[in-house]
């Protein structure tokens, strides 16, 4: 006899759910012979006691669920799943490892988790696994906040770590709640005053740090998922049972309050279970052929569409399904705004592992009632060569897209490659080329230049190769062609010259990148210069190399006045905020671009043109720019178009000139009184009329 009373229990809900008198568990598992509930007092101790699911009692379908009477919120526990261990069949079921419930909201024993020992066949784990917590996320005061519901046109993303924007000292935020939920909440007006309106968290479901190639590394980047519900743990100032939860929804009310909203990275595609090598943590015990896409013609094997082991059956019905009650959770629970998804194209492939886009797990989430109005971005690629760029915009009414075209050939055109003119003039037009579908909505193409994975813009100014030694991979990990450029000495450098020049090209890459028609996305700490030393793929580095260096603000108070500047420029035009393809034709109603060159009307679009210039009207708002972009490595003399009757143009950005003179605010612009503009080399300028 137990020391609580039991009941069969239901289906339904997956997961464990406080009810009136107790808890009801329920845990899908089509293979196994026999499930036992372990509940404990303490994360690292042995269980309190062990309940036996009976299938005779316990066991609908495919469906194990007991009713625990007298226990709640605040109760630990896991499982162990019993069956065959014939990996030829696709089975690991392993009866001596403690496994996590794939529902589990809240995960303890992160500290003593011993990755290793999950690895090893038929050896107990217990004390050091890691264990659910029961939750009961009622009760929450979200003091009267809902989402801000701020549509792409007046969108500015900040893509973000939580951790490392505040882990060193010089943040500014107290010293017990640097790298926390809690810490990030005291930078929220300094993200405010920069103008960013949503905040793409790098991932903050439950990982596992240990899960990186060098041992004596840690996974900083967090695309190592153990929970799809439960906030990391370690970015929790309170170490409390339900510590992460109230903590995590405190950081997105005040987000909320501050009118920002909280988009999160998630990583459906795989899992930190990793390949047949890999530990025994959750899904791969409780039962490894429904979860995970297996190699047909030898099931031991998995199949390795994501690059990190593994891949996960998201159209399997059962993982399909947990999947839509994972962004349900955060949507309705924690109040998230969005999802970027990353190898979204990973999420399209069925349960053969075959591309099928239209039917797959992505159009049931753009139908999603509860996800209705959420902002959803995909990375349309995945690892294994699936490049579904345009693909997810042209096949759909919902889903944003990470741009990759936009980074390499705005870096190329910047660098000063031939054969990019006519590429960068549609990327600046949202990628007509590439988002054929004429009603789509051109926000929707999402425009970077930099992101966690890469060169940082400082980098990508100062380097012309990677330097990933730190990472322990003998610099062989990260990509090889970044587009980059180190304009005279590979890193750190006193030139005053090759300084300048380094400075210019990152206040050009700020200019295309906030005035082509999308949604901006900035990489944290960009808009002060922050550097990783030529690190391009830092996801193993949770120290100095990745954390936000807040000395840079002032070193570089330039750049951060001017990418300031401009982010609140085109906050105030209506020409950034069209939810409509601009007109590419002269008219009295619409927004319209017209292509320019060194002389008006006639743009050059040969492979060795270096410069382009356009004019944006908005003959309703009475608004009116002149930009010009010139890449070639000397002076070019623009003529200039004539403003509308009764105004004049005047510089609001010429990257040539030093700070403070690169950037004037609207009312105290430059007047230029000439029909043309010596536009210096490598150089962007912006001229408005008033």
């Amino acid at each position: 006899m137990g020391r609580h009373k039991t009941s069969p229990g239901n289906t339904y809900p997956l997961g464990a759910r406080v009810e009136e008198g107790g808890v009801n568990f329920s845990l899908f598992s089509k293979h196994a012979e026999r499930v036992e509930l372990l509940l404990f007092d303490e994360p690292t101790g042995e269980p309190t006691e062990v309940i036996s699911l009976e299938p005779k009692v316990n066991k609908t379908y495919h469906y194990w669920h007991v009713f625990v009477h007298g226990i709640g919120s605040g109760q630990i526990y896991a499982y162990r799943v019993y069956g065959p261990y014939k990996p030829e069949k696709g089975h690991r079921f392993d009866g001596s490892k403690v496994l996590l419930d794939p529902y589990a909201k809240a995960i303890v024993g992160v500290e003593t988790f011993d990755r290793e020992l999950a690895k090893r066949y038929g050896v107990d784990n217990c004390r050091q696994s890691l264990k659910a917590v029961v939750v009961d996320t009622r009760n929450y005061n979200w003091e009267g906040t809902t989402h801000p519901r701020i549509p792409f046109s007046k969108t500015v993303i900040y893509e973000m770590h939580v951790a490392g924007f505040t882990k060193r000292e010089n943040s500014g935020v107290s010293k017990e709640k640097r790298g926390t939920y809690a810490g990030l909440i005291e930078k929220i007006p300094y993200l405010k005053d920069l103008g960013i309106t949503a905040v793409e968290l790098l991932p903050i479901h439950q990982f596992d740090v240990k899960d990186v190639v060098n041992p004596q590394l840690e996974n900083y980047w967090g695309y190592s998922t153990i929970s799809f519900f439960a906030p990391h743990r370690q970015y929790s100032y309170d170490k409390s049972l339900m510590g992460p939860i109230n903590e995590f929804r405190d950081l997105v009310k005040a987000f909320h309050k501050a009118g920002i909203e909280v988009i999160l990275d998630v990583v459906f595609n795989h899992t930190s279970e990793g390949d047949e090598r890999g530990p025994t943590i959750s899904f791969k015990g409780i039962d490894n052929s429904v979860y995970y896409l297996l190699d047909e013609k030898n099931p031991a094997k998995y199949k390795n569409f994501s690059g990190c082991g593994n891949t996960f059956r998201a159209n399997h019905p059962v993982a399909r399904n947990l999947i839509i009650d994972s962004l349900r959770y955060w949507v309705s629970e924690m109040h998230v705004d969005g999802f970027r998804f990353d190898l979204a194209s990973i999420l399209g492939r069925d349960l053969l592992g075959e591309p099928k886009l239209i039917t797959s797990v992505l159009a049931q989430i753009e139908a999603d009632p509860v996800l209705a109005g959420t902002k959803l971005i995909a990375e349309a690629w995945d690892a294994a060569g699936l490049y579904q760029v345009g693909e997810f915009i042209n096949h759909s009414d919902w889903f944003a897209e990470w741009n990759g075209p936009f980074r390499d050939d705005v870096r190329r055109f910047v660098r000063g490659d031939n054969r990019t003119v006519r590429n960068l003039a549609a990327r600046i037009l949202s990628s007509s080329d590439i988002y054929t579908k004429p009603d789509r909505e051109p926000n929707r193409s999402i425009h970077f230049i930099t992101c966690h994975d890469g060169f940082t813009l400082a980098d990508l100014v100062s380097y012309s190769r990677k330097h990933n030694e730190a990472n322990g991979e003998n610099n062989r990990d990260g990509c090889n062609e970044n587009y980059s450029a180190n304009y005279g000495i590979e890193g750190p450098t006193t030139d005053p010259y090759i300084s300048a020049l380094r400075e210019r090209q990152m206040k050009n890459f700020w200019t295309i990148l906030l005035l082509a028609q999308g949604t901006p996305m900035i990489n944290m700490g960009d808009e002060m210069g922050r550097t990783q030393w030529g690190n391009n793929n830092a996801y193993c580095q949770n120290n100095e190399i990745s954390w936000v260096n807040w000395d840079d603000l002032k070193r570089n108070q330039g750049l951060f006045r001017f990418a300031r500047g401009l982010i609140h420029f085109i906050q105030s035009l209506d020409l950034f905020q069209q939810e409509k393809l601009l007109k590419t034709e002269e008219n009295s109603e619409e927004p319209y671009l017209i292509w320019h060159g060194v002389k008006l009307y006639q743009p050059d679009w040969s492979d060795y043109s270096h410069s382009i210039a356009f004019t944006l009207h908005h003959p309703k708002k009475g608004e009116f720019l002149h930009v010009i972009f010139n890449a070639y490595w000397e002076s070019l003399q623009f003529q200039l178009p004539t403003p509308p009757h009764g105004k004049k143009l005047y510089r609001i950005v010429d990257t040539s000139a030093p700070s403070p003179h690169d950037f004037y605010e609207v009312d105290r612009a430059i007047p230029v009184n000439s029909e043309h503009y010596l536009v210096h080399d490598r150089t962007c300028v912006v001229l408005i009329a008033k």
